[in-house]
């Protein structure tokens, strides 16, 4: 700067740009001298694209003057031929006016003469310093789509300090790619620039004029850490697209598998369904075919059942793409423990020829054989055995099908599995063995049958509880651990 002005806050001017808008930046002169008026001129070197608004006047001491500076862009164009920063430059004239008429501080154009600035008796100071950088919404998109973070910075740190992304409708504005600032950088997987844009109060949600949302754009993309910064900054996890879709629903569509299980932890809902369609994430995975997301949809409880606007199933869905993989995930395996629980060896058989999972578990970590040995279906247990079903498979506390047979009281179902080989020894998580759920529910027969499969230590320990359990005059007391875990009475 010269001795005579001063620029505030320094010499560089932030032009803010957005469509349909006067794209202008502000400039503060400051008179430096303490008893002199000062007459000023600034010039654009490239007079075409600029105006500015005063050209010149005078500057009393120690006193001010606000300059406008108008961009004027090309038509057609959103941006300026050089961004953030331009190539442009201004000649900032300054000369001292001794005497001069001031007016309300400044003086008006007529006043400053412009041999002022050329007479070789004054001592004329010629800035040309200052500095352009371009602002606003198309500026920041087209910086984010190139990666650009550090010029990202720079605009943010410059743009006008009222103008707060969240509330003005410019950061929603759409460049050719049908993005905001903070949409380009999810889609782009750009985590810093997302996390800068946040820090600066960047909207997380889609507006109207919009196709997806940041949410929508990180979790079709695959980009993990991006969507885990929108979720913690409040994204609506399950907010829609313009044609009806969650994030969940994009991720499955994408396969993108780290989204689908960051989304479902931080509590999406598997079961909303599309708004067009109908369908929900698990109609997707099933057209899809991808039996490990069809599997975790239904660990977090998506129902299997809902049906689309065509009115079908998720199995349906599978079916018509012949999936075979999911059939029993998706039905056959319900069907397989309705049937054994029915004790229907038929259907078990044909169920079984069509793909079910003889060793599926349901949400409890039921299989068949544990359905039907609960409910005493000796026959449906035969079968199930002899096609392989593992004898001694454990639920999710621990119980086996012989647990099951013997908590219900039916000796005929324990006495078959015991004579297939299952293990009387076999405890729960809480350490409880068969043949001490029938002693404590006084099942004298079901006992008899399970002491002789004992062997060695712990069939003479079982012997003696047995004996000890005849000789008690009062009602034997529960075992600990052995009934205070809910039976899923209910479900069968």
């Amino acid at each position: 700067m010269d001795r005579l002005i001063s620029l505030e806050p320094s010499n560089l001017v932030a032009i803010r740009i957005e469509p349909g808008q006067k794209c202008y930046g502000e400039l503060t002169l400051r008179n430096v001298m303490y008893t002199m008026p000062i007459a000023i001129r600034m010039l654009p070197v490239n007079k075409g694209r600029y105006t500015v608004k005063p050209q010149s006047g005078i500057i009393v001491p120690l006193g001010t003057l606000t300059v406008e500076i108008v961009y004027h862009l090309p038509p057609g164009s959103l941006l300026p031929d050089s961004f953030p920063y331009s190539d442009d430059s201004f000649h900032l004239h300054s000369v001292v006016v001794p005497g001069a008429a001031i007016k309300d501080s400044v003086s008006s154009f007529d006043v400053v003469h412009n041999d002022w600035f050329t007479t070789k008796k004054k001592q004329v100071f010629i800035d040309s310093g200052i500095k352009i950088m371009f602002v606003g919404s198309p500026v920041l998109v087209q910086l984010v789509m190139d990666g650009s973070m550090e010029r990202i910075r720079e605009v943010l740190e410059l743009s006008d300090p009222t103008w707060k992304l969240a509330d003005s409708p410019d950061v929603e504005f759409r460049c050719r790619s049908d993005s905001t600032p903070l949409g380009a950088a999810a889609s782009c997987g750009e985590e810093l620039i997302v996390e800068l844009l946040l820090a600066h109060n960047a909207s997380t949600e889609r507006c109207e004029s919009s196709r997806w949302g940041p949410v929508h754009l990180a979790a079709a993309g695959g980009h993990v850490e991006v969507l885990r910064l929108l979720l913690l900054k409040g994204a609506n996890i399950d907010s829609l697209t313009n044609d009806g879709n969650t994030a969940l629903h994009l991720a499955v569509k994408a396969g993108r598998k780290d989204c689908v299980r960051l989304l479902l932890a931080n509590g999406s809902k598997p079961d909303v369904r599309n708004t067009r369609n109908g369908d929900t994430p698990l109609h997707i995975a099933a057209r899809l075919g991808d039996e490990q997301t069809v599997k975790l949809l239904l660990q977090k409880g998506a129902y299997k059942d809902n049906r689309n606007k065509a009115g079908k199933a998720a199995y349906d869905v599978a079916a018509e793409h012949a999936h075979t993989c999911l059939f029993d995930a998706l039905k056959l395996g319900d069907n397989l423990c309705l049937a054994a629980r029915k004790g229907e060896a038929g259907t078990i058989q044909r169920l079984i020829k069509n793909g079910a999972a003889i060793n599926g578990m349901d949400q409890h970590g039921w299989t068949a054989l544990h359905r039907a040995a609960f409910k005493g279906r000796t026959d449906a247990v035969r079968m199930l055995i002899d096609k392989g079903i593992d004898i001694d498979s454990k639920d999710e506390d621990g119980y086996t099908a012989l647990h099951c047979a013997v908590e219900s009281g039916h000796a005929e179902g324990v006495e078959l599995l015991v004579k297939k080989g299952a293990d009387v020894e076999a405890r729960t998580n809480k350490g409880v063995t068969a043949l001490q759920i029938a002693d404590s529910l006084q099942y004298a027969g079901i006992s008899k049958i399970l002491i002789p499969g004992g062997n060695g230590k712990l069939g003479k320990e079982i012997e003696t509880k047995a004996v000890m359990m005849k000789r008690r005059l009062s009602k034997p007391r529960a075992l600990p651990g052995s009934f205070d875990r809910s039976l899923p009475l209910v479900v069968i």
